[in-house]
Formats: structure tokens, sequence, C-alpha cells
């Protein structure tokens, strides 16, 4: 009995040391499949990185730099004193009463156009329209009572000394009239040149004399610009030379004018003398008063080449211009030789027809690859058409 108690239990012992042994072979072999597939899972992310960095290289060097551009053109450019000053109006007229009264009425308002002749303001004319009767009787009188004496000199009935005398009182008593005509006329005030009403000073029911000031009438036709040069320019100003005017309020307007008069004084104060600038009105967009830069042309560059100052970069005081051949922005050094407050006068080589960058040169470096986007017109030619029209005129 206790034998085979014993080999129950060996066998028993031998049954769980075999189970353990294939137990932790599965384990094993489980443990070892799962290294296998996370070592395969990361080998075929670093594949798929690599993919996506090799596939990202070739984009950044394509990429390329959107911008604008213009194309060279050939035009004029001008050298030029430049003087800042007010505008004044070559014709200006201060309207005066030539009679004291009371104002009836006003025809004419601050702003308003008025032609030479037109009235602008009437009187109380009542008085002198009395005087005007009085002094038309009186002549009458006189006219009637001198044609008597005429008849009676000629028949030798009157002495020559009463009748002179008598033609005399006639002919006073007639001027007396004409004055009291003109006086009831000059009720009616009246614009001494074509303008606009600049000032009206007075208004219905003020009592005025003659040395009131009424109006301000301004003729706007012509502008003129009074100007103080430095001594040093004498030589270079004369008059009937072209000239132009600009307004920091009217950006894009330039007014094409000419010198009128140059004063051959030196002021020995101040080391300048007197130029007056005139320039034509004809779009009415100048007025007096207005603060203008005059600019006074002293030569002038045919058929140079014309760089827009939008397009250049500035860097250690220096300019700079990027021209666009073959897809590539190459920075080139701006030899400068005139220039106005829109362009600059090209000496370096930069040609009719190129195209330089206007937009989007900002931090751009020499040789970049560039995209043209969009090509702006060139104004400069333009505007230098314009010029030459306005100087025919002048």
């Amino acid at each position: 009995m206790k034998k085979q108690i014993l080999a129950l239990t060996s066998c028993m012992l031998i049954a769980a040391f075999i189970s353990f042994s294939c137990g932790d072979g599965s384990a094993g072999e489980e443990k070892s499949s799962q290294n296998d597939t996370t070592k395969t899972a990361q080998t075929d992310s670093s594949k798929d990185t690599a993919s996506k960095d090799t596939d990202r290289k070739p984009e950044k060097n394509i990429e390329l730099i959107p911008v604008e551009v213009t194309t060279i053109k050939l035009g004029s450019i001008s050298d030029y004193i430049l003087l800042s000053s007010n505008l004044e109006t070559e014709k200006m007229a201060d309207v005066y009463s030539r009679i004291q009264g009371l104002v009836q009425k006003n025809f004419a308002d601050e702003g308003d156009f008025v032609k030479k002749g037109q009235v602008l303001m009437e009187l109380e004319a009542d008085e002198y329209k009395l005087s005007e009767e009085r002094a038309r009787l009186n002549y009458l009188q006189q006219k009637a009572d001198f044609d008597r004496l005429e008849a009676m000199f000629s028949k030798d009935l009157l002495s020559k000394e009463e009748f002179e005398k008598a033609r005399f009182t006639t002919r006073g008593l007639e001027v007396d009239w004409k004055q009291a005509q003109l006086n009831l006329s000059y009720t009616k005030i009246t614009a001494p040149i074509s303008g606009v009403v600049g000032n009206r000073l007075r208004k219905p029911g003020d009592r005025i004399q003659p040395t009131d000031k009424l109006f301000t009438v301004i003729n706007t036709d012509e502008m003129i610009s009074v100007v103080y040069v430095p001594e040093k320019e004498l030589g270079s100003v004369k008059k009937g030379q072209l000239a132009f005017i600009t307004s920091d309020n009217l950006r894009s307007e330039r007014f094409t004018g000419w010198i009128k008069r140059v004063s051959p004084v030196v002021d020995p104060a101040s080391g300048t003398f007197k130029v007056t600038v005139g320039v034509k009105n004809q779009s009415n967009k100048l007025r007096a008063g207005m603060f203008v830069n005059t600019h006074i042309v002293t030569a002038t560059h045919e058929n140079a080449v014309l760089i827009p100052k939008t397009a250049i970069v500035y860097e250690n005081e220096m300019m700079n211009v990027f021209v666009v051949k073959d897809s590539i922005a190459h920075k080139i050094v701006l030899d400068a030789g005139f220039q106005d407050h829109e362009k600059v006068e090209s000496k370096s080589d930069i040609v009719e027809g190129d195209k330089v960058i206007v937009v989007g040169q900002a931090g751009l470096k020499d040789q970049t690859k560039v995209k043209i986007v969009s090509e702006r017109k060139n104004q400069l030619a333009v505007q230098d058409k314009k010029e030459e029209s306005n100087k025919k005129n002048f």
C-alpha cells in the first residue's frame, strides 16, 4: 500500500514539472514574438519618416518669392532749386464804396464767382435820387434862361460879360447834375475785376463810409509763388525759366509754371533775391494762401533711365535696386543722378526694358529666385508727356 502511494505521488510531481516547463516556453516564445513585432514597426516608421523628409527637401528648394515689378522707361528728369512759400493771386482787389450810406442789399457772398461790373451791393438811394432830380431841374431852368440870353446876345441886346456869366453858370449846373447822377450810380457797388469773392465784410443795415472795405475779389486764373533764392543761384535763374509747384495736400498733382519776375537786388540781411513764379490754375485746385513747394528747374537730362523711388531699398545710406532676370533677383547698387519726389536717374548697369521689383523687395537677398505675380504700369513716362505738353504753353 505504501509503495502504491509513493508511486502515485511521484507521477503527480513529474506531471506538474512537465506542465511548468511547457508554460515557460510558450511565454518566452510570445515575448520574443512581441519584441520582433515592435522592432519591425519601428523600422517601418523610420522608413516612412525618412521618406517624408526626402519629399519635403525638394519643395523648399523650388519655393519662389512672389514680387511685383515694373518695366524701366526712358524720360527726362530735372535738377531744381526747392523753396517753400504761400500762394498769392496776381490779381486781387479790395472793394470800397465811393459814397456813404446804409447797406440795403447784398448780391454776392463769399465763394461766389462774379464778373467785372457785376453788382455786389446796393445802398439806400432815396436821398441820392432826390439830389439828382434837384440838380436836373436847376440845370434845365438855367438852360432855358441861357437860351433866351443867347438869343438876346445874338441881337446885341446883351453885353458879352453878362452872356459869359450866364454860360458859365449853365455849365456849372450841368456839372452838378452829372455829379448827382454819378453819386446815384455809386449806390450800386460793382466788382472791379472778374473773380471769386474772398471776403464779404458788411451786411444789410450797416452804415458805411468810403474808407470801409466791403469785399475782396480774387482772380484765381493765375496764381503766383514769391520765393527768396540764395545769392549763389543768381546766375542760374532768369525770367521765363520753367518751374513747377507741388502741394502736400495735392500729392498726385504737379502744376507747371514759369518765372515771371527776377529782382536784381540782393537783400544784404538774408543774402537772397526775390523771384516770382507764375502758374496757371486751369483745374481751379489752387487757392490763395495755400502752402506749396516751388521747384525752379536749373538743368534737365533727356532720355535718362528713370527708376521709381518705390523700387529703391536703402541700406547703409546706399540705394539698391533688384532687377529680375530669368526669375532671379539681382541686387544692383544704384549710382544716382538727378532725382525728384517720385523718380531717380540711374547711372548704373540698368537699361530700358529691365524689370525692377517695386513690391516684395524688402528683406530680399541677392540671387534669390522670385516669381513675378503682377506688373505695374510705369506712370513716369505718362507724367513726362504731360509735362512736355505743359511746357509748350509757356
